[in-house]
């Protein structure tokens, strides 16, 4: 059974201020969580998490992970503004993205950030939008075919739009030299939300040797290899966590393998994890407004997709504890829903859950990652607050919750707008 970080008293009490829905995230689960990583991978130098800002980009967790040593994953303009207001720059920041528009690789260039080239036609894109190659850049692998490890097959990186095949980065670190570029990186993500202990080894693996066979073929001063995001989190109650430790001794036993007895042992391990590093710390919490029982039983909640579209997008499954029942038998069965207009709107689907009862709350596990940021405004649905738990059991409320004057400011330019605002 999953455990919640707070209280049904809590919740009461913060919902006296802030009313539900609202995302809550835990800053005692969120430091350990940083420290542990940090610990991990103590044995490498150069280490560092560079938080993917797209699976919570909210200033007030970012600014926690910062004092960890994290710098930033940005995918767009608006993430790298963020990271810069947030003291970051240079090489604190890593800028990945695709189909990049050339502000974007301005804006990048602007900052210092390390760019991560996606693709073999960015270079000249680049050169031309920026006016030069950096000195210090990054390209992304893709090895194509299916990623297989142990437990069978993760993913399926020849079906993905992203970064170039091995003959493709090979001329890219050649004509990148030629234009300028003496400090290289190497990255590649090839499965999402892995709950395995292997599959950062597995990853290290294939880009050490890729970094060893760069260096040969090319001569280029390899100073990082970026193991990316992937390493997830087990959403469902009877899957075990993965192990940081584990996945980090398993990435130093591959270094020492591989890179070690080529003289190569001063490159630098980065990683861009999200949802391992804010998924299990966030919550959403939402009371239950109505039931309806038809050929089903249905709970409808105050919160909706708008609030946390991964079950309706993707079928996820997010497990959700009544508040103050979590020792009540789970004899009932419901779907579990929001109000919008589109009947895939549902947190769960046959549930057993324990009799809920109007104004009970309910706590739908791990959104710290991929949560909030995913939220939209279809049917007119405003985007809730979020809520800091801090250490000392106090709540600060980190972004408030819309207005309808937030939905129609775009419109600023309307009479009838105007009229409403």
């Amino acid at each position: 059974m999953k455990k919640t970080f707070v209280t049904l008293e809590q919740v009461k009490d913060i919902a006296k201020h802030y009313p539900t829905p609202f995302h809550l995230y835990d800053e005692k689960g969120i430091r350990e969580n940083a420290k542990r990583v940090n610990e991990a991978f103590s044995w490498n130098k150069g280490f560092r998490e560079y938080f993917a800002v797209k699976a919570n980009p909210n200033p007030f967790l970012i600014k926690i992970l910062k004092e960890y040593g994290c710098g930033c994953d940005c995918s767009s303009l608006t993430e790298l503004m963020l990271a810069k207001e947030l003291g970051f720059s240079g090489e604190e920041i890593m800028f990945s993205s695709n189909a990049t528009p050339a502000e974007e690789f301005r804006y990048a260039r602007e900052t210092n950030a390390i760019i991560n080239l996606d693709d073999f036609t960015m270079i000249d894109y680049l050169e031309e939008t920026t006016g030069s190659i950096p000195e210090t850049i990054c390209c992304r692998f893709n090895p194509g075919g299916v990623f297989q490890m142990s437990n069978g097959i993760m993913d399926n990186p020849g079906d993905a739009k992203y970064g170039m095949t091995e003959e493709q980065i090979l001329e890219a670190f050649k004509i990148l030299k030629e234009k300028g570029a003496k400090r290289f990186g190497i990255h590649a993500f090839l499965a999402s939300n892995t709950v395995t202990n292997e599959y950062y080894p597995e990853l290290a693996g294939v880009l050490f040797r890729l970094a060893v066979k760069l260096k040969k073929e090319t001569g280029a001063d390899i100073r990082f290899v970026n193991l990316s995001g992937g390493v997830g989190i087990p959403y469902t109650p009877d899957k075990e966590s993965n192990d940081i430790m584990a996945i980090g001794e398993g990435v130093r036993k591959v270094y020492e393998e591989i890179l070690t007895p080529e003289g190569m042992d001063d490159i630098a391990i980065y990683t861009e994890m999200g949802r391992f590093m804010m998924g299990p710390y966030g919550c959403l919490v939402t009371q239950a407004i109505h039931e309806k029982h038809i050929y089903k039983e249905y709970i409808g909640c105050d919160a909706c997709a708008a609030n946390l579209m991964r079950p309706a997008m993707y079928g996820s499954y997010h497990h959700i504890t009544v508040l103050g029942k979590e020792d009540a038998p789970c004899d009932h069965k419901y779907d579990i829903t929001g109000s919008l207009c589109e009947n895939n709107d549902k947190f769960a689907i046959d549930r057993m859950l324990p009799k809920i009862d109007m104004g009970d709350y309910l706590v739908i596990h791990d959104t710290g990652a991929h949560g909030f940021s995913m939220g939209y405004q279809y049917n007119g649905k405003l985007r809730s607050a979020e809520i800091l738990l801090k250490e000392d059991g106090s709540y600060q409320m980190i972004r408030r919750a819309e207005t309808p004057g937030d939905y129609f400011a775009t419109f600023d330019f309307c009479d009838i707008i105007k009229n409403l605002l």
